[in-house]
């Protein structure tokens, strides 16, 4: 049965108890701090959940963090989880910040939920909210997960239809050039058996 990806992800926030656990990231955190090279900073986390671990991690080092989540569910277990994480019940696609505002930016597990025709408008605002040498961090779905080079429609997770859409690797690189991204790094990683592609990239000085 095919749900609503908010009513989906509603639901998942019941049972994350049972799940939290299943996705080891530890090595995509710390890759990407270092990345950083800031003691600290501001984050934006897009598709925040429960907070874990992305906006954990980096409160935890002293960073000041903004997340957001379509799924109220998610964002009261963020409440708990991550106190100290300022959150916005939004879709990511629709919420607005003032330019130059954020010195990252990440998106995981999230953005394969939009539709890829709107990732280049996503990216573009990417760009407009990092502050110069700022760095984003996304996960991206490639033929490795959904078996095609170019996928808009369901997979299951967790037993639920849950929508994914992705072009090639290639034209997501088109893409983030130019919407004035430099990629940094395209790295494909098998994290709880799946396999997606990790994208780094950063506003230039």
């Amino acid at each position: 049965m095919k749900m609503d990806l908010q009513a989906v992800y509603d639901g998942f926030a019941d049972t994350y108890e049972e799940s939290r656990g299943l996705f080891d990231m530890s090595e995509v955190l710390e890759s990407f701090y270092q990345r950083l090279g800031a003691e600290a900073g501001d984050l934006l986390d897009l598709g925040c959940g429960a907070g874990e671990p992305f906006g954990r991690y980096f409160v935890d080092r002293g960073w000041s963090v903004v997340g957001v989540d379509f799924s109220a569910r998610m964002l009261e277990l963020a409440a708990r989880y991550v106190p100290e994480m300022q959150t916005i019940h939004s879709d990511m696609r629709t919420v607005e910040f003032e330019p130059a505002q954020f010195d990252a930016v990440t998106a995981v597990y999230s953005l394969f939920h939009v539709p890829a025709a709107e990732h280049p408008a996503l990216f573009e605002k990417f760009r407009r909210w990092l502050r110069p040498g700022g760095k984003v961090l996304f996960t991206y779905a490639t033929r490795e997960y959904t078996g095609c080079d170019e996928f808009d429609g369901f997979k299951e997770f967790l037993g639920k239809q849950l929508y994914y859409s992705h072009r090639t690797p290639e034209h997501l690189v088109s893409d983030l050039e130019y919407a004035g991204l430099a990629v940094e790094s395209l790295d494909y990683r098998d994290i709880g058996g799946e396999i997606f592609l990790w994208v780094t990239a950063c506003r230039p000085l």
